[in-house]
């Protein structure tokens, strides 16, 4: 079982995806565990601050290192792998949520504002990773995507082992190809129709196959 830990100064952003689908049926089933923990719990004033002007000047406030070294102190267990969140990080891939899926713990932290102080990148987290090349408003929906996209790799999760063995490599990524279901023919309006190909159809498993191969896409690597 992997376990999940989120630090965050907005808990609830996740009520919701942690009570919906296999999400929570994964829980339900001790294949996972998902707990959020607010950062201003670590706090030690009694306005709970967890930001404050960055040194230097410039535009909103930054997410101060010490409560978020409580979080993790407290938090933390054994060979933990700890993840912040940063436009500036490495981009998350398949390759890399196949690496994930082996730990036993990820603790991760969700900036928010205009940053994170940058000794937390330096001295706290194991890896700094990005969901894509564009800027947030926090980490919490990056949180998310690495949970679905890890939860997944773990038995049972998915219910069909088949699943993950017809579709994802750990050399090549996620293999993706084009799907189609009923009607066999769909008629958007009078005169326009959009046809399942006849391949698909046939019967014919090794021509199915060899359709699929030639258009299937390898994403993640």
């Amino acid at each position: 079982m992997i376990t999940f830990d989120i630090i965050t100064i907005f808990p609830r952003i996740f009520d919701s995806f942690l009570r919906e689908s296999l999400i929570k049926k994964a829980q339900e089933k001790d294949l996972i565990k998902i707990k959020i923990h607010n950062l201003r719990d670590f706090t030690k004033n009694r306005h709970k601050t967890v930001d404050d002007r960055p040194y230097g000047g410039g535009l909103g406030m930054v997410l101060k290192v010490e409560p978020i070294f409580k979080a993790v102190k407290n938090i933390k267990k054994g060979k933990a792998k700890v993840i912040l969140f940063t436009p500036r990080g490495k981009q998350f891939s398949q390759k890399i949520a196949y690496q994930l899926s082996k730990a036993g713990q990820l603790i991760m932290i969700c900036g928010r504002y205009e940053g994170v102080d940058e000794r937390v990148a330096k001295h706290i987290a194991d890896m700094e990773l990005s969901i894509g090349p564009y800027d947030l408003m926090g980490g919490e929906l990056p949180a998310m995507i690495i949970i679905e996209s890890i939860a997944r790799l773990i038995p049972g999760v998915l219910g069909k082992k088949e699943l993950l063995k017809e579709r994802i490599t750990k050399e090549k990524g996620f293999i993706e190809y084009p799907q189609y279901t009923r009607p066999e023919i769909f008629e958007p309006q009078k005169g326009k129709k959009w046809p399942v190909p006849k391949v698909l159809i046939s019967g014919n498993h090794k021509k199915i196959g060899d359709w699929r191969k030639k258009r299937a896409k390898s994403i993640g690597k």
